[in-house]
């Protein structure tokens, strides 16, 4: 299938703008997850055979998915994430509290549940009914975990530890018939529908984009687009994107790693229906003897900034943005490179490195820091350059290099590329 080849009106004008923002807006209203996760390519893909569809092109499966208006839909999610994170010393987790509490002490809220969709296979129900009622559960064996929106108000609940989380939803926030703001942003992140917009939002000349066969997902006919980026430097595969040939929902998100095997990514619809949604699905009162925490708007300020992407010398791309964790830093921080092969720079503090700063000797919490540099020494691999020295913190797709005086990057992109560019920043 050929690659996507710019047009006359491609080259910065109009062309160039509608195809900006048809990636920008390509998702319709839908109920999202909770964070980037994923499942493999094979099953889905090759149980029913590839339905014989129109050819169309991929500028055109992209205006397609741009175009869609579908507002109401429900169904269920199967989502897995293997992003190769190392495993924890005995007694620590990445979540901080017990599974099932949602986070320490019980907190029910979204941030906090995010941490357990992070790894393994989850299986997720979700409902939409137009941009101000979504329903989202994380089904787990004998708990269920959901996050409803209906109005003005944003419900989250754990059945596990009877805790409940209730907050007020931006007002004025819609933006749209494709816009699902007022839920939590951990929550949108990990739909089909948010993935497909993010790995879109990063393509642009540094990308291949083919539209490459069909499939079906959830008993649906698909397009398979395909994106492929051209950088070397990138640890990104590939991004495979179902979308429904009927009404350009994106209904299955793959993200392969180079480095190949199983995928990093993947969100896939095993079941779907357009239709409207019980009004009851949006319905939610806390049960008798809920633990409940309020939380203030989401979306307005007391939510915080989106993502944290502003950052000094440029911004990172939307598409990895998602893939870095969107991470901000007090000390500032600025955009190397462009692309899949964007690098993100914070300059810290290096008395905040542990074991470097302060003579070790002279401080009274040298043992804890040192114990702390054992600790970093077990996951990262040590590394030195025209920089200095510093450690480097691989998962199958995001990387990141602490140095030693306290400056970090990260991006998706290989070791080497960190370090190639810590030496430029010296």
């Amino acid at each position: 299938m050929a690659r996507i080849q710019p047009t006359p009106e491609a080259d910065g004008t109009a062309g160039a703008t509608g195809r900006r923002k048809a990636v920008r807006y390509a998702v319709p209203v839908v109920v999202a997850g909770v964070a980037a996760s994923a499942i493999g390519i094979g099953s889905a893909l090759a149980s029913s055979g590839a339905p014989d569809l129109p050819k169309i092109s991929a500028q055109d499966l992209i205006a397609k998915m741009a175009a869609s208006d579908t507002r109401q839909m429900s169904g269920t999610v199967k989502i897995s994430t293997d992003l190769g994170l190392p495993a924890l010393p005995s007694g620590l987790s990445l979540g901080g509290g017990a599974k099932g509490g949602g986070g320490k002490g019980g907190d029910a809220s979204p941030q906090a549940k995010l941490t357990e969709l992070a790894s393994g296979t989850h299986t997720l129900r979700v409902a939409s009914d137009g941009p101000d009622k979504q329903r989202l559960s994380v089904v787990e064996q004998s708990a269920e975990y959901s996050v409803v929106r209906n109005g003005d108000q944003v419900w989250a609940y754990d059945s596990a530890s009877n805790t409940a989380y209730h907050s007020k939803a931006q007002q004025g926030q819609h933006g749209g018939s494709n816009s699902r703001e007022g839920m939590p942003g951990d929550v949108k992140d990990a739909s089909p529908q948010e993935l497909a917009k993010k790995a879109l939002a990063a393509a642009d000349d540094t990308t291949a984009v083919t539209v490459d066969g069909t499939a079906k997902v959830a008993g649906r006919d698909t397009y398979q687009l395909l994106i492929k980026p051209k950088q070397s430097e990138t640890t990104v595969g590939s991004i495979r994107i179902a979308v429904d040939a009927k009404n350009g929902v994106p209904l299955k998100f793959t993200l392969s790693p180079k480095s190949g095997g199983k995928a990093v990514v993947d969100a896939s619809f095993t079941k779907v229906d357009f239709g409207k949604p019980a009004a009851d699905t949006f319905s939610f009162t806390p049960p008798k003897g809920a633990k409940v925490t309020e939380g203030g708007k989401e979306g307005g300020k007391e939510g915080g900034k989106e993502g944290g992407k502003e950052a000094k010398g440029g911004r990172l791309p939307e598409g990895l943005d998602g893939l870095t964790g969107g991470a901000g830093h007090e000390g500032g921080s600025k955009v190397i490179g462009k692309g899949w092969a964007s690098i993100a720079e914070f300059k810290g503090d290096k008395a905040a490195v542990p074991g470097k700063g302060r003579s070790q000797g002279a401080d009274k919490n040298a043992g804890k820091n040192g114990d702390a540099s054992k600790l970093l020494d077990s996951f990262g691999s040590k590394v030195t350059g025209d920089f200095g020295s510093g450690r480097v913190f691989s998962t199958r797709i995001v990387n990141a290099l602490m140095t030693d005086d306290g400056r970090v990057y990260v991006g998706a992109v290989s070791k080497d590329a960190l370090i190639k560019a810590a030496d430029a920043a010296k």
